[in-house]
């Protein structure tokens, strides 16, 4: 099978599945994707897919799918909590995790938190960071929010620009 039938193949599905359930489907799509600690769920694709083969406002999907994964990277946050606990003493005494907490502290972790959440960085570590130092968790889904949102638009828009280029790749 050549590049150019895989990629259409994958498109007419997912083109079909994105208009079948709409913004709900892809609301929970990024949740679940970003829900998932340490294990990549590949949501992304869904959501360059939803800016190339929707019929789909770009702008919505992009704020839809920013919206769901920043409620999946609760979970993370939520570990870091309980880990923060777990860890009690031993937390104080690890050095790394001393110097993590008092950037946390000094105002960083908002920039660190929407600098991992905007690339493709593992941002689950910015949650169970985020958990364990008892960053203020509105602050935490602002960043998040912010971030997953610049990273969504360039998705959204880079396939409503640039599916029809994958097309025309030459075959395997």
């Amino acid at each position: 099978m050549d590049w150019a039938s895989l990629i259409a193949a994958f498109l007419a599905w997912s083109g079909g599945v994105i208009d079948a359930f709409g913004y709900g489907g892809i609301f929970v799509v990024s949740a679940l994707s970003t829900a998932s600690v340490i294990v990549p769920l590949p949501g992304f694709i869904f959501i360059l897919a939803a800016g190339g083969v929707s019929s789909l406002n770009p702008w919505l999907v992009a704020l839809v799918a920013s919206a769901g994964m920043a409620i999946g990277e609760m979970t993370g946050y939520v570990l870091g909590k309980g880990g923060g606990k777990v860890l009690g003493k031993s937390k104080k005494e690890n050095v790394w995790l001393k110097r993590g907490e008092k950037w946390f502290e000094e105002g960083k972790g908002f920039l660190f938190i929407f600098i991992f959440a905007a690339t493709p960085l593992p941002d689950d570590v910015t949650g169970i960071l985020g958990g364990m130092f008892n960053y203020d968790l509105k602050m935490f889904f602002l960043a998040t929010f912010l971030g997953k949102l610049v990273m969504n638009i360039i998705l959204v828009f880079g396939g409503l620009y640039g599916i029809s280029w994958l097309s025309m790749l030459p075959p395997m």
